[in-house]
């Protein structure tokens, strides 16, 4: 098993990419403390997965910093270190730019760059101690290359790319990994609204003919998350099909 041993964090992990990280991580001998502000979806979640391994659930807004810092302290806890951090919450609360409103512009903001520096602030102090971890953050392409309705989420995205890359310099020297996942357009509720007009148009472009899966991106997480890529650092992993070559 890749990660026996290891006790992880993973943020947004009620459903969707974080879930099957979650998932995935169980199955590869990490414990794992899950983290999302859904309670009912994420103590169902836990229930679910008990028969792949130690599953805990945390309910936690993670633009909240002392409910963040609370949650890091009762994983230290109970498993006695924190070796993974996976930052895969996040939000869309798409429009274009001259209908956008403020509040929703902040939303977003709040959660997808407040919140990744919340949880990695919280965390790495531990690392520090341990002399060792990895830190895996959830960009996107839209974060590298833009995308037409997501000014928000986009720059919110950038963000994640600028962060990571800082936190890289930072800690590479003291045994921090720190890195980032872009993903391309996958098979979750964020894409449901999507029309299928526009779907279809999608898969034109993506050399691989497809949507991702899940599996796609939790695959991603845990060789980023593994001794596997203890030479990666400050990289921006594009898990897209190809559709931005």
């Amino acid at each position: 098993m890749r990660l026996a041993g290891k006790v992880a964090i993973i943020t947004g992990a009620a459903n969707g990419l974080g879930l099957e990280a979650a998932r995935v991580f169980l199955r590869e001998g990490a414990k794992v403390a899950m983290v999302d502000y859904d309670a009912v979806a994420g103590e169902k979640r836990v229930s679910e997965l008990q028969a792949e391994g130690e599953a805990t659930f945390y309910q936690v807004d993670v633009s909240n910093q002392a409910q963040v810092v609370e949650m890091v302290r009762m994983v230290k806890e109970r498993f006695g270190k924190i070796d993974i951090l996976i930052n895969n919450a996040g939000i869309t609360k798409d429009n274009m730019l001259l209908k956008m409103s403020n509040e929703d512009f902040q939303k977003v903001m709040d959660i997808n760059v407040n919140g990744v520096f919340n949880c990695t602030q919280a965390v790495v102090p531990h690392m520090l101690e341990q002399g060792q971890g990895k830190i895996i953050n959830t960009s996107s392409v839209s974060g590298v290359y833009g995308n037409v309705g997501q000014t928000n989420y986009a720059a919110s995205k950038a963000a994640v790319v600028g962060m990571t890359k800082s936190w890289a310099k930072e800690f590479g020297r003291k045994g921090i990994n720190v890195n980032a996942v872009a993903p391309g357009f996958v098979e979750t509720s964020m894409v449901e609204t999507v029309p299928e007009k526009v779907i279809q148009g999608l898969l034109q472009v993506i050399p691989l003919q497809r949507l991702g899966k899940p599996s796609d991106i939790a695959n991603a997480y845990l060789f980023l998350a593994s001794d596997e890529s203890d030479y990666v650092n400050g990289t921006v992993l594009h898990v897209d099909g190809g559709i931005m070559m």
